[in-house]
């Protein structure tokens, strides 16, 4: 080879050296919030207040960010878990978000918990376009993308879970008379929305409700209200304090109805064993991930890889309070949105991967059930199962319901 060609030859190697490394470098795009060590996720959490019984939620969601930590992090990036008290007050979640954004420069803002705080927050954080992601609220008004397009929800939405009790109450209960207790805002007029949608022409079964507002003392008043209309049927849609009340109170009156209890205040621990475990014997429910109280569930090879999380990373939490199996799997559905990123760590592309789910599998979610969304479908679980009380334990009844989300959105 000619001294002036091996010349043209090292430098052809050196430009194409030049540009991969510089294609290499251009691979990696980061926003606020995200580098090559970190990933910063904000969050705000009732940790006091009157809805503090969700906090495990979020104290599963830091523990398991610290087990993702501990095993190398997701695409090497460590997890920076910032998570603040909003006492489930708006005003504070706009000030608790506002920090968390402008202060802490997060990348975005995951699993924030609550109706009423999450509309406090949802415009300012799409008029800022950053990710108000997987928020803890069945609220219908979180999937809509094409008014707020950094907005997601995880969970069911409320309507359908009514729409779900309406269908059970319709082919068991058809001559039934029902009355319904609901938190006044958006979440209780929602379940209520999906109550009515769900009965159809058989709406005048409905013949009573109440609503309460969640800084109310007691639903004492409200639930002998109730009972006096002469319904059989009973719904409880709202916060676990207010559950835990109502169920002792229906007891305490003697009042027997068909009793069905919004998934929301469905934990053993933080509801059913305050309000008397014989007191809530019978009760309906709704579920989308397993119960590791469920006797059925223990040889469950999710249930025991969450008995071992719980064990080494939070054992003095109580593991009858199933709000630490939503943290469990709802911080599981961001590792894998994250994985998705690899090195593009931009809020648009975390929308996009969260807008991009096909039949993903978490752990924790109940068998056959798998998250799916979509650009125009930010609703990623939409499939519930009914349950019953046993006085110990829930026991999964029938099989997977679709709620009909499609209708919801569109309603």
């Amino acid at each position: 080879m000619s001294s002036r060609l091996r010349i043209l030859v090292c430098a052809l190697l050196a430009l194409a050296a030049a540009s991969w490394a510089k294609e290499s470098v251009a691979q990696k795009k980061y926003d606020l919030g995200a580098s090559d060590t970190e990933i910063k996720v904000g969050n705000i959490m009732p940790y006091s207040g009157p809805s503090s019984s969700y906090a495990l939620i979020g104290q599963t969601q830091a523990a398991y960010f610290k087990k993702i930590n501990d095993e190398g992090g997701i695409n090497g990036r460590k997890i920076v878990f910032v998570s603040y008290d909003d006492a489930y007050s708006p005003p504070k979640a706009v000030e608790q978000v506002r920090k968390l954004v402008e202060s802490d420069e997060v990348l975005f803002v995951f699993s924030p918990l609550g109706t009423a705080s999450n509309l406090a927050i949802q415009k300012y954080l799409n008029a800022k376009k950053v990710p108000q992601l997987f928020v803890a609220s069945g609220a219908t008004r979180f999937g809509d993308p094409q008014h707020f397009p950094w907005t997601m929800g995880w969970a069911p939405n409320y309507q359908s879970e009514g729409r779900i009790y309406a269908k059970h109450v319709l082919e068991h209960y058809p001559d039934g008379k029902i009355a319904a207790l609901w938190q006044n805002g958006d979440a209780g007029k929602d379940q209520m929305k999906g109550l009515r949608d769900g009965l159809g022409d058989k709406g005048g079964m409905l013949i009573a409700d109440a609503s309460f507002e969640v800084s109310d003392p007691t639903v004492d008043s409200h639930i002998a209200r109730l009972r006096d209309s002469g319904a059989n049927i009973f719904f409880y849609w709202g916060t676990p304090k207010a559950a835990a009340q109502s169920i002792r109170k229906v007891a305490e009156m003697g009042w027997k109805p068909t009793f069905f209890l919004s998934s929301t205040s469905s934990s053993i621990g933080g509801v059913l064993k305050p309000a008397g475990l014989e007191n809530a014997k019978g009760i309906f429910s709704a579920a989308y991930y397993k119960d590791p109280n469920d006797p059925t569930m223990k040889q469950d090879p999710d249930v025991q890889q969450w008995d071992a999380f719980m064990e080494k990373y939070l054992p003095q939490a109580n593991k009858t309070d199933t709000n630490a199996v939503y943290g469990y799997a709802a911080a599981a559905t961001l590792a894998e949105v994250l994985r998705r990123c690899g090195d593009d760590l931009t809020r648009a592309n975390v929308m996009k991967q969260a807008a991009n789910l096909k039949s993903v599998r978490i752990d924790m979610l109940l068998t056959g059930l798998t998250i799916n969304t979509g650009p125009d479908d930010f609703f990623p679980i939409e499939q519930m199962q009914l349950m019953q009380f046993d006085g110990q334990t829930w026991h999964l009844i029938g099989e997977l319901i679709n709620g009909d989300v499609g209708s919801a959105r569109n309603d």
